[in-house]
């Protein structure tokens, strides 16, 4: 299953997966890059609009093994809608290959873990080998990121998929543009959770794409929604398995696109949560 074709056929919210947006007055391209044409253009660009951890479900989904049943609530009771709400607890102060680490050992802590980690596996971070192995062993169990590891290495020093998204065989963007991937989440639902296990629902939108004059692929925003299974390891919460769904996707306004210079300083002067919920 190629990443172009999980992402076409799911659809996205509502059957159209697209939300609209103003581009800047008199300008075919909001980066004032050339204009693509043709069917293949709008293909490769469809397909590398599925953010960095579209491209790892793909990876977990084709490699999953083991027993996949849902953890228990220890209530016994259906998931009650509520608010994603401060919940007075402190935020831990512990880091762990600069990702937030020592989450508390209930349900809210599994969900603080689980919007971190959703942010960590979509950073640009990921595309560079050696952080990228700092990351999965930190959010995946040791025995899940053993058996992740390999094939992530493979994905993401892919030449056609980094052609395709702009960047060179390192990963790195082209002069005089910036590569943006980013998660941010919007909410979280613990859908079960015991000791030992949770069951944990991140809502969030991404940014993805090259900011900066000339780019072909400028940054663009999808919605998705990443279901979680976590396991109490060496006092902490750790990824054993997740799965990721296209939407819910808002309506967009009629807004109208940023220049290239904009993002490019947007992206250099906001810097990313490092800690969510």
């Amino acid at each position: 299953m190629s990443l172009g074709d999980e992402h076409e056929s799911s659809g996205g919210y509502g059957g159209t997966g697209q939300t609209r947006t103003r581009l800047p007055e008199g300008s075919g391209d909001p980066y004032g890059g050339a204009r693509r044409g043709g069917r293949s253009s709008s293909r490769s660009l469809v397909t590398v609009v599925g953010v960095v951890v579209l491209l790892i479900a793909a990876i977990a989904f084709a490699n999953r093994g083991g027993d996949d049943s849902p953890a228990t609530d220890d209530t016994g009771d259906s998931p009650k809608a509520a608010a994603t709400a401060p919940s007075g607890e402190k935020p831990v102060d512990a880091k762990a290959a600069g990702i937030p680490s020592g989450f508390a050992h209930d349900r809210q802590g599994a969900e603080s873990a689980a919007a971190n980690y959703a942010v960590a596996l979509g950073s640009a971070e990921m595309f560079d080998a050696d952080r990228r192995r700092e990351i999965v062993s930190t959010v995946y169990a040791p025995n899940v990121a053993a058996a992740r590891q390999t094939d992530l290495d493979k994905a993401y020093s892919n030449t056609e998929f980094l052609s395709n998204i702009g960047l060179a065989k390192d990963g790195k963007a082209p002069d005089g543009q910036t590569f943006v991937s980013r998660v941010v989440p919007v909410g979280t639902k613990a859908t079960a959770s015991s000791t030992s296990d949770a069951t944990v629902e991140v809502w969030y939108t991404s940014l993805f794409g090259l900011s900066g004059e000339g780019s072909t692929n400028p940054v663009t925003e999808s919605w998705y929604t990443t279901t979680y299974q976590l396991k109490w390891i060496n006092n902490d919460w750790k990824i054993t398995d997740f799965q990721q769904k296209d939407g819910p996707v808002p309506v967009g306004r009629d807004q109208q696109a940023s220049t290239a210079d904009d993002m490019t300083k947007a992206v250099e002067e906001y810097g990313g949560f490092t800690y969510a919920r």
